[in-house]
């Protein structure tokens, strides 16, 4: 198989790390699976900033318009926290968003058997935990105009709008419900319809979108509030979980962490489809750049990797190959090998940042 089109920003900190044991297993697929990827790389972020003045040149905007799927490693970092707002790294990540219009942004969180007792909660809470948070990415208070800081009077006032049309909210619904009828067919849709008058249209055309075709998923609604409580009581309960981009990307993060370690998890930010029927697609790690131990080789490349496997999912229909590096993945922790982020249990083996990718290897190398 091949003409898979895949463009890799590696991005600032350790993503460039991580990005390179995504890497081998790309060169595996091509040696022992006889699937190749049409490869191009270029920078985001603050590297770019440093190249080119500013986060995202517009010629890898078009590239990243051009191909099947865009794997981001991390931008930011302390370097650039004096640039002027438009042009700090992040800025970069939010253009490739907007730009290629990835509404919907798919956020498991999965707890591997060999990390429950990592887990900050307790064992029988999260072991087996498997749940996908879609949030809304497009839209919303990230969004939303009038925004700014203006002088009112004598002080200086922040302001800004969430918004939300019908048809924005329908989409990211649909996106939760097709994927809950791959999942436990079940979506739980959350917002602030207490409080919010964007909260009560969303609750109102989740509802529609229910009613009109899938009503054979199970609804519930819940605040965004409540569920951050119940993600910490019982997070089993859930299975999709779908949401506006701020309430988004509060809860994705609170229910990262029920897994132990923000390295281990990927995500996904899916658009419409494009003329071959693929939809675009950006993947990353939900980690961000950890300058801090950059280039000491102590990153966990897991969460990258696993952003691969889901673009082996759902950007080129190769699920049995997403559930090959998943299980590769999944042997590895339970043999005991472990990332300088995931130390602390006895009778580990503490590896780097490059010998866990090629343990992820030698385990796919297994799977034949």
């Amino acid at each position: 198989m091949t003409n898979l089109s895949l463009l890799i920003l590696p991005g600032d900190g350790i993503g460039p790390e991580v990005m390179a044991e995504v890497r081998k297993i790309i060169d595996w697929y091509g040696t022992k699976r006889g699937v190749t990827f049409d490869v191009t790389e270029d920078l985001v972020g603050g590297c770019a900033y440093d190249k080119y003045g500013t986060p995202l040149h517009d010629d890898t905007m078009a590239k990243a318009q051009a191909v099947d799927a865009v794997l981001l490693g991390a931008v930011g970092g302390p370097k650039y926290d004096n640039l002027d707002f438009s042009v700090k790294p992040e800025r970069g990540l939010l253009r490739l968003r907007k730009e290629m219009d990835l509404f919907a942004n798919l956020r498991p969180a999965q707890c591997f058997d060999a990390l429950a007792d990592f887990s900050s909660l307790k064992k029988d809470v999260v072991a087996g935990l498997d749940i996908m948070i879609v949030r809304e990415l497009t839209s919303g208070i990230y969004f939303g105009e009038p925004r700014g800081i203006f002088k009112e009077g004598n002080e200086r006032v922040g302001i800004n709008t969430q918004r939300y049309t019908e048809s924005e909210i329908e989409r990211v619904a649909r996106a939760a419900f097709e994927l809950a009828r791959k999942r436990g067919n079940k979506v739980c849709s959350m917002e602030k319809a207490n409080v919010m008058e964007s909260g009560i249209l969303w609750r109102e055309v989740v509802t529609e979108v229910h009613a009109k075709d899938y009503a054979d998923v199970e609804l519930s609604h819940m605040y965004a509030d409540a569920g951050a409580m119940q993600l910490c009581r019982w997070p089993k309960q859930f299975d999709v979980i779908v949401t506006d981009n701020l309430f988004g990307d509060l809860l994705s993060d609170a229910a990262a962490m029920l897994t132990g370690s923000l390295g281990m998890l990927p995500s996904a930010s899916l658009g419409a489809p494009m003329a071959s029927g693929r939809p675009k697609a950006l993947y990353e790690p939900v980690h961000g750049s950890a300058p801090d131990i950059a280039g000491q080789g102590k990153a966990n490349p897991i969460a990258c990797v696993l952003s691969f496997a889901m673009a082996l999912r759902y950007s080129f229909d190769m699920g049995a190959e997403a559930d090959r590096v998943e299980k590769a993945v999944e042997k590895v922790l339970a043999d005991g090998l472990r990332t300088a982020d995931l130390l602390g249990e006895e009778g580990v083996t503490p590896v780097s940042t490059g010998e866990m990718g090629d343990a992820i290897v030698a385990a796919l190398d297994a799977s034949l």
